[in-house]
């Protein structure tokens, strides 16, 4: 069966749908999500992207991220991928969002406008390695330390969103009052 995106204007609002590899392949603005959670350490849980991926195979991001599906509520669609790709249940809280473009060695583009949620948990990721190669937790000034001298190693919206993903962690507190 083929997976639709949900293609978006500008200010998010729905215009339509399309084949996701299509879409890819033209480049059009769709809708996005990006999930990062953390442990009680404030530590990361990032993701090993599956060497099999359509595009950014082998390299590490944040703790999932994927397309909403038709008809579907971003935080239902993060709360599903969670669990499909790491295996986890969490209560996320949505932070912000943004708009990137980012074009790939295989002709791919992503163009999305990608809603961040956040979470906090201390249950260890059993990961779909269909989808997920590996995972590790870094605390986020290593994990720019390391961004800033092996950007090639991360995902493009991961290296983009990360400043105000460290904003945010700063100040966001979870449903059970834990900052993230």
């Amino acid at each position: 069966m083929e997976e639709h995106v949900i293609l978006v204007d500008g200010d998010d609002v729905p215009k339509g749908q399309m084949e996701k590899m299509k879409a890819h392949e033209e480049g059009a603005l769709h809708r996005a999500f990006s999930v990062f959670i953390f442990n009680y350490k404030r530590e990361l849980l990032l993701q090993q992207r599956a060497k099999s991926k359509y595009h950014s195979g082998g390299l590490w991001t944040n703790t999932c991220c994927s397309h909403p599906k038709i008809g579907e509520s971003n935080v239902h669609a993060a709360k599903r991928r969670l669990k499909e790709e790491m295996g986890m249940e969490c209560d996320i809280s949505y932070l912000f969002k943004f708009t990137y473009k980012a074009e790939f060695e295989n002709g791919l583009t992503e163009h999305e406008v990608d809603h961040v949620f956040f979470g906090m948990t201390d249950e260890l990721p059993v990961i779909n390695k269909a989808e997920v190669e590996d995972f590790k937790y870094m605390d986020l000034v290593s994990l720019q330390e390391d961004i800033n001298l092996n950007p090639e190693a991360y995902s493009p919206w991961l290296r983009i969103c990360l400043d105000k993903v460290v904003r945010h962690a700063s100040t966001a507190r979870t449903k059970n009052g834990h900052t993230a």
